[in-house]
């Protein structure tokens, strides 16, 4: 199944891999993804196409790799990046900035539009302030929300000088990874195994809730909410655990799914076909949920060359919404998963899904593309 695969070799360790979103409505497949850097003597950001560019084989299969479009220099470790819209690009940086940068298609050309400088910062006691990395970013625009290590939240808007709204110490620990539950609420993860939810309507710097993923306190690095059904969000963390959440109900995982053998970088429902999920770890793996319902009907394609494929049942509480991720028989409950890289590298940072595609950046200074993740 490898054959699916084009890889390109970027002589920089990938830290973030996003597909650039599609015009609403639009048929075509994802064209153009872009990285970011990490830990390098000068990191960058650089987009990419995966347009056909007259390289199809016989079979009209794609066979180039991805070609480089533009790049720009980035201040400091990419810790996160989200787009805005077609043309903005959100960045976190390990100096605490966030900057917004602005692809240029007419030319292919990358500018920066807009910086928050020390948007994190850490205080000393000679009230100096140093940088302190902005771990995470989410855009739902004209908003971006940004968290870092100094446990701090900050509400932007896109052509505003400054902050909407800071909450200073909205967490005594970092702050790994935020996302839009819906416009006026977000939802935070931290290293000490919470879910927090921020009703940003509120002037009170609490969260209206507090989730708790057991009581080893296991950091938790990732987070995506379902795309259709706000209630339902997944988490991943340092024990490579796969957690899902129903923030409707409890204040614990509604599910705890033995995944990755290590920290979990990244997880993501498909956003158009959310029964299945993405996650990615630092053990080098890069696995494919399937929990659409009946798995007699699946085509073949998950059990050819030699991927690992296998099958989890788990609990669950009984639901009175039966969404894939919330089933109610737990005998019946049965999981697919898929390993898509069999021959484990380095770890396996970022990645991201849209229509038939997955793009993915490892430490292994390549980045990949299947274009045909359900053939």
């Amino acid at each position: 199944a490898m054959e699916d695969v084009s890889a390109k070799f970027v002589s920089q360790k990938i830290s973030r891999t996003r597909w650039r979103p599609l015009p609403t409505a639009a048929l075509q497949a994802p064209d153009v993804f872009a990285t970011g850097s990490w830990d390098n003597e000068d990191n960058r950001i650089s987009f990419w196409s995966v347009g056909d560019l007259g390289n199809t084989g016989l079979s009209g299969e794609y066979q180039g790799e991805p070609q480089l479009l533009c790049d720009i220099g980035h201040n400091g470790d990419v810790m996160d990046m989200q787009f805005l819209d077609q043309e903005r690009l959100v960045v976190a940086s390990s100096t605490g900035d966030v900057t917004v940068f602005r692809y240029h298609q007419n030319n292919h050309t990358l500018s920066t539009n807009q910086r928050w400088e020390k948007a994190h910062y850490h205080v000393d006691q000679d009230t100096s302030s140093s940088g302190a990395a902005c771990t995470g970013v989410i855009c739902n625009n004209p908003d971006i929300v940004s968290v870092g290590e100094d446990g701090r939240i900050n509400l932007f808007r896109v052509d505003q000088k400054d902050a909407v709204r800071t909450i200073d110490n909205a967490d005594s620990s970092t702050l790994h990874a935020v996302t839009f539950l819906r416009k006026t609420e977000i939802l935070t993860v931290n290293s000490i195994g919470q879910l927090k939810i921020w009703d940003l309507r509120q002037q009170r710097n609490k969260p209206s809730q507090i989730f708790y993923l057991t009581s080893d306190r296991v950091p938790l690095q990732c987070v995506d909410r379902h795309p259709n059904q706000q209630h339902i969000v997944a988490t991943g963390g340092q024990d490579g655990m796969l957690s899902i959440w129903d923030i409707r109900q409890g204040t614990m995982p509604v599910s705890l799914l033995n995944a990755h053998e290590a920290e979990m970088w990244e997880v993501h429902f498909h956003p158009s076909n959310p029964d299945h999920l993405f996650t990615c770890s630092e053990d080098g793996s890069l696995w494919h949920w399937d929990a659409s319902t009946d798995i007699t009907e699946k085509p073949s394609f998950l059990h050819q060359g030699g991927r690992s494929t296998s099958y989890i049942s788990h609990n669950t509480i009984n639901q009175s919404v039966v969404s894939a991720w919330l089933k109610n028989d737990p005998t019946k409950d049965r999981m697919e998963i898929t390993n898509l890289i069999p021959n484990q590298t380095l770890s396996v940072n970022s990645l991201d899904v849209l229509g038939p595609c997955l793009v993915y950046g490892t430490d292994a200074e390549a980045i990949y593309v299947n274009r045909q993740l359900f053939a």
